[in-house]
């Protein structure tokens, strides 16, 4: 339980060192605006058309009595649009870190920079053609794998009491999983670590990676939020990433400036041993 604060802290430090580098974060909103502009139009379209579309779908219900027919149809659009939410909230962030990779390659790599004792980062070395083609690759992969948590967790949804109460926990920690391995991979394939790889090394750390996802998961909810939230959490992750692999991150420059100030360190409590920090 004590990775679940740990994870929760990379979450935070992401988002002040963006904050600390301003120039960062303003690049870094640039990909979350653009793909929030395409996700709310789809959106609008599926609100003004929906109800439209689930009508021609089921023209066997034309002839049902009243009200059984209208009360069919409103409740298959309400479900249309709960499912399109939720295959926002998990593609939100695989189509964002897609369209902005350039971004959020450099920016992971500045922070890789800061936090490391050599002040060097890891570089894959691949074209940026090819450094796209494994991204998309790899998010559809793992789309494909949270479009089945969400068939299965929607079937649940019909269990008396289950339904209600267990069933939208787990679907907010699979979510967390799901969106903390698109955000690593970002620092993880510049280590040519592929998918299988990633995600064994994240399952080796559930609770460090729900810490992490799971709060981020509920704060996308909320419109524009996702937007602000994602430059930090690319550096958040990009910490992380150095933590499940062991990799030293040298505190002075990743905690508050006023820590070294003051003179004392900022190590998170919870922090692994491979860290250390310096003056």
């Amino acid at each position: 339980m004590r990775d679940l604060g740990v994870g929760f802290g990379y979450l935070l430090r992401g988002q002040r060192w963006v904050v600390r580098h301003g120039k960062s974060f303003g690049f870094g909103l640039l990909p979350g605006l653009i793909t929030l502009v395409l996700y709310a139009a789809a959106l609008v379209a599926l609100g003004v058309y929906g109800e439209g579309f689930v009508t021609w779908a089921t023209p066997f219900a034309d002839d049902w009595s009243s009200p059984w027919a209208g009360l069919f149809r409103g409740f298959l659009t309400a479900v249309l649009f709960a499912l399109a939410l939720l295959l926002a909230v998990l593609t939100f962030t695989a189509v964002t870190l897609l369209v902005g990779q350039p971004f959020y390659e450099s920016l992971s790599e500045r922070v890789d920079r800061d936090v490391s004792p050599d002040g060097t980062a890891p570089e894959s070395g691949l074209p940026l053609w090819r450094e796209l083609w494994i991204s998309a690759r790899d998010s559809l992969r793992i789309i494909a794998r949270a479009l089945v948590w969400g068939v299965l967790l929607f079937g649940l949804g019909f269990v008396p009491f289950v339904g209600q109460t267990v069933v939208p926990v787990l679907g907010f920690f699979v979510t967390g999983f799901f969106l903390t391995e698109e955000l690593v991979a970002v620092a993880l394939q510049r280590r040519e670590i592929d998918l299988r790889a990633r995600l064994a090394l994240l399952r080796s750390r559930k609770t460090l990676v729900w810490g992490f996802g799971t709060p981020l998961g509920l704060a996308f909810l909320v419109p524009f939020v996702a937007v602000f939230l994602m430059p930090g959490a690319v550096a958040g992750a990009t910490l992380m990433a150095r933590d499940l692999l062991g990799e030293e991150i040298r505190e002075g420059d990743a905690d508050d400036a006023a820590d070294e100030d003051t003179g004392t360190e900022s190590a998170p409590e919870g922090a692994s041993g491979e860290r250390s920090a310096t003056s």
